[in-house]
């Protein structure tokens, strides 16, 4: 019975695991909008930069205009400059977040969820209005458990007011495919404008970052992906200052991905259950040979073959029932001990339970078959006299 116990806990932990770590990917991959492409500008050093310079100017919002006015498939855009700032301070506190300069559509190309408040509008875009949206990272960093709206916040030089507070489904980074994913709860949001005319910039830096494009529901992300490459490369003078993220292609290969994890996972705890399955079977033919002489006394009072065989099939099965089921509750601690003491997170799903439950009960039946055939066989004269 341990090694049906520990063969299903096995199947669910890991699983487990495995599905823990998957929401954890749609999560990020979900914020960065499903029906987006990103062009993200790479970073060069300056003496690359200095030749890269006279053929491209890097990321700018000439590409962005470009996207909206060359590409019928493309409905949006929404232009992100980071601020070269490493602390930002309030009468509260300190902070050391990203902050980024977007537009006013920004929050809804790129799925952000508000907790209170409200996003810039295109107005104070326009005016480079001083406001700007928090996650909630630095909402407690810099206002604690305090009320943080019309709160005021101080980037370099400039002072800003708290307009918005953002929720978030994931914090810290994720990597999918070798692409960085950061999650938004460390980030600072301010008027696009604001970014580029009140906080120094390097000379040689391109004005954007990150443009993000929002594709109409009919169109196909990966096709739209290669037309905006391909504008991009006569934009650039055939200069590999960017890259493309498409978070379709990414979802895509993180479902393929997990699949595989998942059938090697359940491979691997299979043995367990195999493992235990043919315990079952030694002891059970081991338990024929100790009771020879009782199923011959059974045989003897009006016991049939189909008797004595559905007694040592009940035996194995109810082995594998109480195995399973204590294996449920073991892989269902293992999630949680996991996810307290690793932060990890864990989901245990009902697929993984009636997975692991399912084999172990078809395991036990199996391997409980042979040696209750075997008991069934035995003749009863020579049953009785075996001892």
């Amino acid at each position: 019975m341990l090694g049906m116990i520990f063969g299903v806990a096995a199947v669910i932990g890991m699983l487990s695991i495995g599905a823990g770590a998957q929401e954890q990917a749609l999560a990020a991959i979900e914020e960065m909008g499903i029906r987006n492409v990103i062009v993200r500008a790479e970073e060069f050093k300056d003496e690359e930069l200095k030749e890269m310079r006279k053929k491209s100017l890097g990321l700018s919002r000439r590409d962005a205009t470009a996207f909206l006015e060359a590409i019928p498939s493309v409905t949006s855009i929404a232009p992100v400059a980071r601020v070269e700032a490493r602390k930002v301070f309030a009468p509260g506190g300190k902070s050391e977040p990203r902050v980024l300069g977007v537009s006013s559509g920004h929050a809804a190309a790129s799925g952000l969820a508000l907790a209170e408040g409200r996003f810039f509008t295109d107005a104070e875009e326009k005016a480079a209005a001083q406001v700007c949206v928090i996650g909630p990272k630095v909402r407690k960093d810099l206002f604690g458990y305090g009320p943080a709206l019309g709160g005021d916040l101080k980037i370099g030089d400039v002072w800003l007011t708290v307009i918005g507070t953002l929720k978030t489904r994931f914090e810290g980074e994720e990597k999918l495919q070798g692409v960085k994913i950061v999650s938004p709860a460390n980030d600072v949001y301010i008027p696009v404008t604001a970014a580029l005319y009140k906080f120094p910039r390097q000379p040689l830096r391109q004005e954007l970052d990150e443009i993000v494009v929002t594709l109409a529901r009919d169109a196909d992300p990966q096709e739209s992906a290669a037309v905006v490459n391909a504008l991009l490369q006569r934009l650039h003078g055939g200069v590999g200052d960017y890259s493309l993220v498409v978070p379709d292609a990414l979802l895509a290969q993180s479902r393929r991905t997990q699949r595989i994890f998942d059938v090697v996972m359940g491979c691997i705890a299979g043995i367990s259950l195999l493992v235990g399955g043919i315990g079952i079977m030694n002891i059970m033919l081991a338990t024929v040979l100790e009771r020879t002489r009782e199923i011959g006394v059974r045989r003897a009072i009006g016991a049939t073959r189909l008797d004595i065989r559905n007694q040592f099939i009940v035996e194995s099965f109810t082995l594998s029932v109480v195995g399973g089921l204590s294996g449920v509750v073991v892989g269902v601690g293992i999630a949680k001990l996991v996810a307290a003491y690793a932060g990890w997170q864990t989901i245990v799903t009902l697929s993984s339970v009636l997975l692991s439950t399912g084999v172990s009960l078809s395991v036990g039946l199996v391997f409980g078959i042979y040696p209750a055939l075997r008991a069934a066989r035995l003749d009863p004269i020579e049953a009785l006299r075996y001892e």
